[in-house]
């Protein structure tokens, strides 16, 4: 999209306020560490090179983004955003420089994509917002026409200074040979004793360098992280947006502020989404799904029509359509739902094919099985599959019928149309149309006196 862009993410800072031990920008926004979500949206805009700038934490970062297009460069002391910049000049390219932080994580690559369109020999780009409480923003100086000529920290502010409601951002875009000829002109001399990035708006100006200005369309996108309350209202900024898309596209949600998604969501036409209920990684709803209440659905798919009831947790499980699951069940990876498949209330399923039209209604633990159709599973049955070294297969065959309370002790195969008697337990086939019961006999003693209490 832009010829010869580099962009350069700060990340070397420890954030203090966070009182953690993790790096502030792997800090998690919608399921993603925050210089994550700062990486996709720079790949958008199609860089030549991406340079993450790291610090405190280096190793952790390196680890965490070993899998990104990225090259780091180290900022061993942090003095500064101008110096943490200048880590990364050797390796910049002859275009342009786009500047990006680790810890602002709602950037859209609109509003960089407009920035960028300002770069040139005569011309760079500066983000500010605008805001009712300017406090702890630099604030941007402009002259008698309206050019933004300085930014002036805080700390450094003069009282009419203070009073400036345009903010810097810290989002900038210059050549390569603009910030290479200022970076080396910076100095420390201020109340921080550090060096600025934004002193280079001055320089610009001094040079006849005009300083191109665009805001955000939203404060959200610009705002950084320094606390835990910052990045929880930062969270629900995001998913309020999610929220929004959403509903835009047909889907009914019970409250829009009771939703996270933390990762992607799509959905068909007339999905009911009701409150609490969290969506990670990729999860598809087909038409007319309905989820109930504090719902946790992970890297699934749910077809059309089915009803997922409150309080259930669905983890790499494909749902074929019509399929009723929960309420309090628990679908584990590899469970896969034919059509019309029901998996009632406190039911655990793990590496399972439930055929079409089958029921494990309630209370029951399938697992490494396969079910044919309109099978009948009955409370209390476990398939026991593993023997403390190895996991076995069930095989249950269509129309076959198990009792409550049943274990079957894998491997083993139930045949079709098999009836298995309530309280049994399988530890050979069964054969196809049969019933088998494996039962103690019963002991009836009339008149029978229970012990009771000696007086002693």
């Amino acid at each position: 999209m832009h010829n010869e862009l580099d962009v350069v993410i700060l990340a070397a800072g420890k954030g203090t306020r966070m009182r953690s031990q993790t790096p502030k920008v792997l800090h998690t926004l919608a399921g993603k560490p925050m210089v994550t979500h700062v990486l996709e949206t720079a790949a958008g805009l199609q860089p030549e090179r991406t340079h993450v700038v790291i610090g405190h934490g280096a190793d952790q970062l390196r680890k965490a983004l070993a899998d990104e297009s990225v090259t780091f460069a180290v900022q061993a002391e942090q003095k500064g955003t101008g110096h943490a910049v200048a880590q990364a000049l050797d390796q910049l390219g002859s275009g342009t420089v786009l500047v990006l932080y680790g810890d602002v994580p709602l950037i859209k690559r609109e509003t960089l994509s407009a920035l960028l369109a300002h770069v040139d020999e005569q011309h760079m780009g500066l983000l500010t917002v605008t805001l009712d409480d300017p406090t702890g923003y630099g604030r941007i100086v402009r002259n008698d026409m309206g050019e933004a000529v300085a930014i002036v920290e805080q700390k450094d502010a003069s009282a009419s200074e203070l009073a400036i409601t345009e903010c810097n951002t810290g989002i900038m875009a210059m050549t390569s040979a603009q910030l290479k000829r200022w970076l080396p002109r910076l100095s420390a001399d201020n109340a921080q004793g550090e060096y600025y990035l934004t002193d280079v708006i001055e320089m610009a100006a001094n040079d006849g360098i005009k300083v191109c200005t665009e805001q955000p369309a939203s404060a959200a996108e610009v705002e950084g992280v320094n606390n835990r309350a910052q990045m929880a209202r930062l969270e629900r900024a995001y998913q309020i947006q999610i929220a929004n898309q959403l509903m835009e596209q047909g889907v009914a949600l019970a409250d829009p502020a009771r939703l996270d998604v933390r990762g992607s969501l799509t959905c068909g036409h007339d999905v009911f989404i009701d409150v609490g209920c969290v969506f990670e990684g990729t999860v598809e709803l087909g038409e007319g799904v309905r989820v109930g209440p504090y719902c946790v659905i992970k890297n699934s798919t749910i077809g059309a029509g089915s009803s997922v009831d409150s309080h259930s947790v669905i983890d790499s499980t494909v749902a074929a359509g019509r399929n009723q699951v929960g309420p309090y069940a628990r679908l584990r990876p590899g469970t896969r739902l034919a059509v019309s498949a029901k998996v009632g209330n406190f039911v655990e399923t793990k590496n399972v094919e439930v055929g079409e039209g089958s029921k494990i209604n309630h209370l029951s633990y399938i697992g490494d099985a396969r079910l044919g159709r309109d099978v009948n599973v009955g409370a209390g049955t476990i398939t026991c599959n593993y023997d403390g070294a190895n996991k076995h297969h069930t095989e249950i065959g269509d129309n076959a019928f198990i009792g409550s309370n049943s274990a079957l002790v894998a491997p083993v195969t139930i045949g079709k149309g098999a009836t298995v008697g309530a309280g049994s337990t399988i530890a050979k086939d069964v054969s196809e149309h049969a019933l088998t019961v494996t039962r103690s006999k019963q002991l009836e003693k009339v008149g029978w006196l229970r012990p009771v209490k000696s007086d002693k």
